[in-house]
């Protein structure tokens, strides 16, 4: 449940997904709706660049990670892929940094009706328990792979050790409320506005659509 505000506050939505689900395209549907987006990624992506606390820890952690002054997502992501504790580590040095961000987002946001915060690992990390609403984008194996593939310049079999890796859906829907279905035969503007009308939400309720990171 939202614990960070009191009554009257914004209805707190968390959406997630595994790799190549389309879980950011989903959000930019909810943003052109008028509802402002968090997105957990582009955050930890900033303060990995910008914190100079943080970037003490990492290099304390893994090694000198950074080129040109910014984080080298491929050499920290090598480092950490196969370790669960060191990612965990890097996880501890990151995630309530980036909570920290998303209350004073919250915060600043308060006139909203609805906020979205996008997260690849919501539920691992354990953000979902703050939220009042959790929505999982779900796609079948083969497109997730293809997309990460054109995506990613990446192998099939890069792809498919990254998806398993990760919680499945079954695991996944356990702490969801309401699944997007994004396969070719979905269309993903009504689950969407099916989602929103659940809430008596339109564009108007927003002050503004612009997206926030």
């Amino acid at each position: 449940m939202n614990t960070f505000l009191k009554r009257n506050s914004p209805l707190l939505v968390g959406l997630t997904g595994g790799i190549g689900s389309g879980k950011t395209t989903v959000s930019k549907i909810f943003n052109v709706f008028g509802v402002k987006v968090f997105n957990s990624d582009n955050v930890a992506k900033n303060l990995l660049n910008t914190n100079n606390e943080i970037r003490k820890e990492v290099i304390e952690l893994f090694g000198d990670v950074y080129e040109n002054n910014l984080i080298n997502a491929k050499k920290l992501a090598s480092i950490v892929f196969n370790n669960s504790e060191l990612i965990n580590k890097l996880n501890q040095v990151i995630h309530p940094r980036v909570n920290l961000e998303f209350i004073e987002w919250v915060k600043n946001n308060n006139q909203e009706k609805l906020l979205l915060k996008e997260s690849a690992i919501l539920i691992e990390s354990g953000g979902h328990n703050n939220l009042d609403q959790v929505i999982l984008v779900v796609s079948d194996e083969c497109n997730r792979i293809s997309r990460v593939v054109k995506r990613d310049n990446s192998t099939k079999s890069a792809v498919l050790e990254r998806i398993n890796k990760q919680l499945t859906d079954e695991e996944k829907i356990k702490f969801s409320n309401y699944i997007i279905y994004n396969n070719d035969k979905d269309l993903l503007i009504p689950q969407i506005e099916d989602f929103l009308n659940k809430f008596n939400y339109s564009s108007s309720s927003s002050s503004s659509s612009s997206s926030s990171e």
